[in-house]
């Protein structure tokens, strides 16, 4: 893009901030932005700490949430990149305890490849009801403080019956964790040792871990209130999701604790420049960490027609979610674009098409990660880019 062309693209998603803001619908955010492999827009705004006044910066850590399984699932391909573990693998060849039941009391076999697309049978406790199987069982989402072990937490999991025939539904799930341990059994090391190994340390994603590599700049923590976004303290909170759901449960310290088990699904911190390095990593074909065939297959839909609650449009490739059908989804993003979010308010995608990265991560639940927002900032880079190619043309 031409500078004065960049300006246009900057001038809309500053906008799009500035909205966002005043409205009081989020606290912080950073937005990051790549297209061609250059890095077009960077910008830190609002408070990373609206109680302190702690104003936001660029190098700000987050909370992940989801944004974690990408990560992961990389750690996983670089593994099949390596030929040392299969999409194939059953579960059982790495995992052997973990065995769980159909609702009829039949075992079901489950593969790598389902753990990697929700595929697997599995899902989380904040999308039951009070009470559902997964809450009875005692099993943690990987976002509280439930004082057990990632093993632990998967005996549970095994011990709940899983939803459907593994192979037959997409269902957003708890399975990353479970690919967590597999990675584990694999590397014979800790998941946070082989998340270095294999992802982090060979991109320099130097604020990347399961806690805060530097606790001052972790940002506060917020969710959606009714006039502003309500702090969230420390100690459990629950965040009210999908109504009818139990919703999150969400401990903001599990960031600083390093008892806590590491959450394949959940559990990291990091920044938003370094989540655009592993976006832009993997677009650009994954080298140094996955062979180009093994990216492209993340990249690739993997479930079919399977229909994905909630994400009209999209299949899923191998740790995020794949664009079919722009209208469908109703987003000026280009067909075959990669999209996800996370729980503590942040969205990204990837459109190869556009040779665009966008990382926009706040620290605001929901809004952050499903709400307005991420509609606005979407909107506004497009727009961006389409005036930019008509000036271009002109």
């Amino acid at each position: 893009m031409e500078r004065e062309n960049m300006t246009t693209l900057h001038s809309y998603v500053d906008e799009a901030i500035d909205r966002a803001l005043s409205e009081k619908r989020i606290v912080g955010t950073v937005v990051q932005v790549a297209v061609g492999g250059q890095l077009i827009y960077n910008r830190a705004a609002g408070f990373a700490d609206r109680e302190h006044k702690r104003t936001m910066s660029e190098n700000a850590l987050f909370r992940l949430a989801s944004v974690t399984k990408p990560i992961v699932s990389t750690a996983a391909l670089a593994l099949i990149s390596q030929g040392k573990l299969s999409l194939n693998d059953s579960v059982t060849r790495w995992l052997p305890a973990f065995r769980p039941k159909l609702p009829n009391g039949e075992y079901a076999s489950i593969t790598v490849h389902q753990l990697m697309t929700h595929t697997a049978g599995l899902t989380y406790r904040f999308f039951q009801e009070d009470q559902g199987t997964y809450e009875l069982a005692g099993i943690s989402d990987g976002m509280d403080l439930a004082g057990i072990s990632l093993e632990e937490n998967l005996q549970r999991l095994a011990s709940a019956p899983l939803l459907y025939e593994p192979g037959n539904m997409w269902r957003y799930s708890i399975a990353t964790d479970v690919l967590g341990a597999v990675i584990e059994k694999v590397t014979g090391m800790s998941l946070k040792e082989a998340v270095q190994m294999l992802v982090t340390h060979p991109l320099h994603m130097t604020d990347t871990d399961f806690v805060a590599v530097d606790p001052d700049r972790l940002t506060a923590a917020y969710a959606d209130g009714p006039e502003e976004p309500r702090l969230l303290h420390d100690e459990l909170e629950q965040v009210p999701f999908i109504e009818g759901t139990a919703g999150f449960r969400l401990a903001p310290n599990r960031a600083n604790d390093t008892s806590a088990y590491s959450s394949g699904g959940a559990g990291m911190v990091g920044s938003t420049g370094d989540f655009l390095t592993l976006l832009e990593t993997l677009r650009q074909g994954g080298k140094p960490i996955l062979t180009e065939a093994v990216a492209a297959e993340m990249s690739t839909n993997q479930i079919g027609e399977l229909v994905m609650p909630y994400w009209p449009g999209r299949g899923f490739g191998l740790g995020f979610t794949v664009l079919k059908d722009a209208i469908a989804a109703a987003t000026p993003e280009s067909p075959g674009t990669w999209r996800m979010g996370g729980t503590y308010g942040h969205s990204w995608f990837v459109d190869p098409r556009e040779e665009l990265s966008v990382a926009a991560f706040t620290n605001t639940a929901l809004e952050g990660m499903s709400g307005q927002y991420t509609t606005d900032i979407c909107d506004a880079i497009y727009a961006g880019i389409r005036e930019s190619k008509e000036a271009a043309r002109t």
